[in-house]
């Protein structure tokens, strides 16, 4: 079996990090409370330039943040759109970005939750449980308008449903009872600093 997928596509081998961050540039990252991060986003319209220099900033941005999915609004750019570099379960690495995603219902009776750890670069140092579907299909179009459709299981099921929930205005904490909204924002209050420091130095490498 392949051992990446780039817009769900197998290929051979493609370079880590993706070639998008090399033409990217680091945008500050969205935190949970502020309203770009809570409300639905709004669908892309137009294609060209503008929109293929964000998806680059995105790619950077993700990487320097250490994560596997980033969403638009997680940079404060109000449009259905999220990029993601994720391994799966099986170790096969997938790559790449979608527009307008929307993820399709599955069947109750065909699907298993998996209860694991969820974090996200918005809600920074707080790691918590989250029941998701292990299986996810997502439909929507690639950055010159294309339809596309990106199926993906375990944890890359996991990314493909956490970024499409951030353009539908949901954060993970959503999902979560009261008790473990607040355990998560007590994790943040302990952690957030050491998250800063991190991304700061990793934005401060690639300026020297």
């Amino acid at each position: 079996m392949p051992r990446v997928f780039v817009q769900g596509n197998p290929v051979d081998s493609y370079p880590r990090p993706a070639p998008e961050a090399g033409r990217g540039s680091v945008r500050r990252v969205t935190e949970v409370g502020e309203e770009v991060l809570h409300r639905p986003s709004r669908d892309v319209t137009e294609f060209g330039p503008d929109l293929a220099a964000l998806i680059d900033d995105m790619f950077l941005t993700m990487y320097v943040a250490e994560g596997a999915g980033l969403a638009a609004n997680q940079v404060g750019v109000d449009l259905r759109l999220f990029v993601y570099d994720c391994p799966d379960d099986d170790g096969v690495r997938h790559v790449g970005h979608i527009i307008n995603p929307v993820l399709d219902p599955l069947d109750p009776a065909g699907r298993r939750l998996l209860d694991e750890g969820e974090g996200c670069l918005s809600v920074p140092g707080a790691v918590m449980d989250v029941p998701r579907p292990d299986r996810a299909v997502v439909r929507g179009l690639d950055k010159d308008g294309d339809p596309l459709v990106i199926e993906g299981t375990g944890y890359f099921a996991r990314c493909l449903a956490h970024e499409t929930d951030h353009v539908n205005g949901q954060v993970y904490l959503d999902r979560l009872s009261k008790r473990d909204r607040k355990e998560a924002l007590r994790q943040v209050a302990d952690r957030r600093d050491e998250v800063f420091a991190r991304r700061a130095a990793k934005t401060a490498a690639l300026s020297g």
